[in-house]
């Protein structure tokens, strides 16, 4: 018998919220030690117990207890914080996180679930220990970027519950699933940037074209291109631009394979085995072409990938590839899939992929796995085309190889599916 079943729910609960309190105190105290602050606080390690003691017991009174408690514990701060303030200037954090600890409380009753308060415990540590490393990023955050995902995180937590799920007449495809196809894309792009952009920034060509590759290897590869025109890059500086052009491809086909993973496991298991072959062969290559030195700043592409521009057309793009796709497939058949595949290639591919995804068309499996193949094969010869022009004929191995890599990757798709 558990011995835990003899113990009453709300003495569990307290005790953990005393627990839960006392730590935040002492993180907090731990953080004013290490930032050398001396000032004179309100609140110490057992304040903030007694604070979370009390929200527990206020809320099991009544709720007019706890919101009598809250206003109390507010006017008692916002009283020190005055005559602080006008001897020197001063934060609130003491008060966010004892607002924070005095809900612990009324969390913990009304979800029954200790989870929350730990989850809550450790953004407070995560937050207080690495304010400083924030601190220098979102100073390098611009306004517009701020303001571009702001707008967006409004298109996608308000505007996207709220659309219809109604299959549109003749591309079968609701306005819903629409959207959500380009959140879903426009997250992964994104979550490349931000980590091109703040966390391996200025760590050299190759994770650029790394990262670049997973937002967008197209783009990765023009902005290579021109650095090595810049540069005149010779040498071992061009070995590693050619390998970190290539080494962009070589993502572009894993990206394409979990974009797969996402919308459709079995065209995912279906395509698996040539865009990992053709992974591999492009990360054997660069690491052929790699010369390891020291080269500097590496190049960024600073365009955001979560402009609404760019989202609202992409979405376009996406609607008007299902209304091809799907009058090719009806009139034209598997050839006319594998034709206008390499059509698309020579353009950005990602909406006509997502297309093949997620569309109902009148094709087999082994037909909308060859059109993604060829389409990634055909983008590769335009990539190619960009390394040439581009560089003016600096970058011209990764050119090469890029070209070897498409006719290699259009070749598997025509004759092996």
């Amino acid at each position: 018998m558990n011995f835990l079943n003899f113990i009453p729910q709300d003495l569990i609960y307290l005790t953990i919220i005393t627990a839960f309190s006392f730590l935040t105190g002492l993180e907090l105290k731990t953080y004013r030690l290490s930032k050398n602050i001396q000032k004179t606080h309100i609140g110490s390690a057992r304040t903030y117990t007694f604070i979370g003691i009390a929200g527990f017991v206020f809320y099991k009174i009544s709720l007019y207890f706890y919101i009598a408690g809250f206003i109390s514990v507010t006017i008692l701060y916002a009283i020190h914080y005055y005559f602080k303030n006008k001897k020197e200037r001063t934060s609130i954090i003491s008060f966010l996180l004892m607002a924070i600890v005095y809900s612990f409380g009324a969390l913990i009753q009304i979800y029954h679930q200790i989870w929350r308060i730990a989850f809550v415990f450790v953004l407070i540590v995560f937050i207080l220990n690495y304010k400083s490393h924030m601190g220098s990023i979102l100073n390098e955050i611009s306004e517009k970027e701020v303001e571009t995902l702001g707008k967006f995180l409004l298109l996608s937590a308000v505007i996207l519950p709220v659309l219809p799920d109604t299959p549109i007449k003749y591309i079968n495809i609701s306005p819903f699933k629409i959207w959500f196809v380009v959140v879903i894309i426009s997250t992964i792009s994104y979550s490349s940037y931000l980590a091109q952009k703040f966390i391996f920034k200025n760590k050299g060509y190759l994770l650029t074209g790394i990262f670049g590759g997973l937002y967008s290897s197209t783009v990765t590869t023009v902005v290579l291109a021109k650095k090595a025109l810049n540069l005149n890059a010779k040498g071992d500086i061009l070995s590693i631009i050619n390998s970190s052009i290539i080494i962009a491809t070589s993502m572009m086909y894993l990206r394409l394979l979990v974009i797969a993973l996402i919308f459709n496991y079995q065209i995912a298991k279906a395509i698996s085995l040539p865009m990992i072959l053709f992974a591999i062969c492009g990360i054997i290559i660069s690491s052929a072409l790699y010369k390891k030195q020291n080269t500097g700043e590496a190049p960024i592409n600073d365009r955001n990938p979560l402009e609404l521009g760019t989202a609202f057309i992409f979405a376009f793009l996406f609607v008007l590839m299902m209304v091809i796709t799907h009058y090719v497939t009806a009139h034209f058949g598997n050839i006319g899939l594998k034709i206008l595949s390499f059509i698309i290639g020579f353009t950005d591919i990602d909406p006509f992929v997502l297309s093949l995804l997620t569309g109902k068309f009148q094709i087999t499996l082994n037909a909308v796995s060859a059109a993604i193949v060829i389409a990634a094969g055909s983008n590769n010869i335009l990539k190619a085309f960009y390394a040439f022009i581009f560089s003016k004929k600096t970058a011209k191995t990764s050119a090469i190889w890029l070209l070897i890599l498409g006719i290699a990757t259009i070749i598997y798709g025509v004759f092996f599916y």
